[in-house]
């Protein structure tokens, strides 16, 4: 499963992060959300390939974000 985050429409709610602090984190420098860096691809902070025990806090994560700017696919 991977993730795609549409960073410049992200509200820093931290939705996502209280749902799943495993894959996402709030940005210290724009407070947008962001993979953490482990899961990151090439680095990207929008995009990341979420490990199998995660998906499940993850797609959660992704339906409970109010302005929906977490694609999973």
């Amino acid at each position: 499963m991977n993730v795609k985050i549409t960073r410049d429409e992200c509200v820093s709610c931290g939705t996502c992060v209280d749902v799943c602090p495993e894959f996402f984190e709030l940005s210290e420098e724009d407070t947008l959300n962001q993979v953490l860096e482990q899961y990151r691809n090439d680095g990207r902070l929008d995009e990341g390939t979420v490990p199998p025990e995660l998906e499940a806090c993850v797609t959660e994560a992704a339906d409970l974000c109010p302005v929906q700017v977490i694609l999973v696919a």
